[in-house]
């Protein structure tokens, strides 16, 4: 089946963070404005979950609704073991209404005020966030940039996994916002520092099927089973389906007692143990029917990427980009243009009327740089960087 994602959607009037919400993240932006900065796609969603749903609208009830079923396990568990040889027992899957409320959730029940948890900047920043606003520490094992290219600080990593303080690893595998894939031998060295100094790692893979041609992503208790249990993976269909809104994600859970933290704490303290409805629906027949729409996506982004590439040596010599080996999201320097980030997104905002994600919000280690979706129809990915273009050029 062909798949149309040159496509253009209107998406205003849907409550769309992206495109009706801009103006909380800057007041500045105008009606025209074209926002490539919150990760999730402007393509039309696979046909085979909009059918699904709407069977599901037609039913007429939409009373409270279980995960708890034959179906949904198995829409994991297969997805899972035929993509990535991992094999999910039905047990260690853990309702979560989104990755980022997950890793809060394992920040308290895992960890006691004041003490660290280790991040690797330049990193979502919503990491951060959770870390500070749980009254924990952050504990930066910056990336190496070596020209564009990210690579662990094994050596910062295992004097950080030392500190008897420092508790937890929060892990971005594929990693937000510079696009690493992480290779086996590199899970393996994490692993190992960590399972060597009894630190637990929370590894979201959320980005884990969004991968280029030719990269292969290992989830990391795939590559270093023997400490399974100090492992604990967030996954959701979000990205892959762009299902965002259905708020969703499944947290593989191994370790019998932090499994009875988080009943105790998310189940029971918290009262949340139900996904909705249409997220349960919209998540199987993801992975149980959409593969085909999936792979026609990879190709799509695939090209997007080629073009943007393409586009900044012809157009924006002097960007620095490497293309990402995953995700949707690419991270270019445009620091040779000598603005710097404020000023850079000020002329972006007020004169090219893109909207981009500034690289300091990732740490300051993103100074320089801006994250950029290109999830979108090309026709709009073009257009905008026409306007960065003309901005930057005239």
């Amino acid at each position: 089946m062909n798949y149309d994602f040159d496509k253009l959607i209107d998406r205003r009037n849907t409550n769309s963070i992206k495109w009706e919400f801009m103006h909380e993240f800057d007041k500045s932006v105008s009606d025209d404005t074209i926002p490539l900065w919150v990760a999730d796609m402007d393509f039309p969603c696979a046909p085979e979950i909009i059918k699904a749903l709407h069977q599901r609208v037609d039913k007429l009830i939409f009373g409270y609704s279980s995960n708890d079923t034959d179906r949904y396990y198995k829409a994991i568990s297969s997805w899972y073991n035929r993509r990535f040889n991992w094999n999910i027992e039905r047990q260690d899957i853990f309702y979560s209404p989104g990755v980022v409320p997950a890793i809060g959730y394992l920040i308290e029940i895992l960890t006691k005020p004041t003490e660290g948890v280790i991040i690797q900047n330049p990193v979502y920043h919503p990491f951060a966030i959770s870390i500070r606003s749980n009254n924990r520490v952050v504990v930066n094992n910056s990336l190496i940039n070596n020209n564009g290219y990210y690579e662990i600080d094994f050596d910062d990593l295992e004097k950080k996994a030392k500190d008897p303080n420092n508790k937890l690893l929060i892990l971005c595998s594929p990693h937000n916002p510079v696009g690493r894939v992480w290779k086996k031998e590199e899970l393996l060295k994490v692993g190992k520092i960590c399972s060597d100094n009894n630190v637990i790692i929370i590894s979201d893979e959320i980005h884990s099927d969004l991968i280029r041609k030719n990269i292969k992503h290992t989830p990391l208790e795939v590559a270093f089973p023997e400490y399974k249990t100090g492992i604990i993976t967030a996954t959701a269909p979000s990205k892959t389906f762009n299902l965002a809104g259905m708020q969703l994600a499944n947290i593989i859970i191994h370790d019998k007692e932090i499994q009875d933290k988080w009943k105790k704490y998310v189940n029971e303290k918290l009262n949340i143990s139900l996904p909705t409805t249409f997220a349960i629906t919209a998540t199987e027949a993801a992975y149980l029917e959409s593969e085909p729409w999936l792979e026609g996506l990879l190709n799509y982004l695939d090209e997007n990427i080629n073009f943007l590439e393409a586009f900044l040596k012809n157009n924006l010599p002097k960007t620095k980009f490497v293309k990402p080996e995953g995700t949707y999201l690419t991270w270019i320097d445009f620091s040779a243009y000598g603005y710097s980030n404020e000023e850079f997104n000020k002329l972006m905002i007020e004169k090219a009327k893109v909207l981009l994600e500034s690289g300091t919000i990732f740490g300051e280690e993103g100074k320089g740089y801006f994250r950029v979706n290109i999830a979108c129809p090309r026709a709009l990915l073009e257009e905008a960087f026409n306007r960065i273009a003309k901005a930057l050029n005239s």
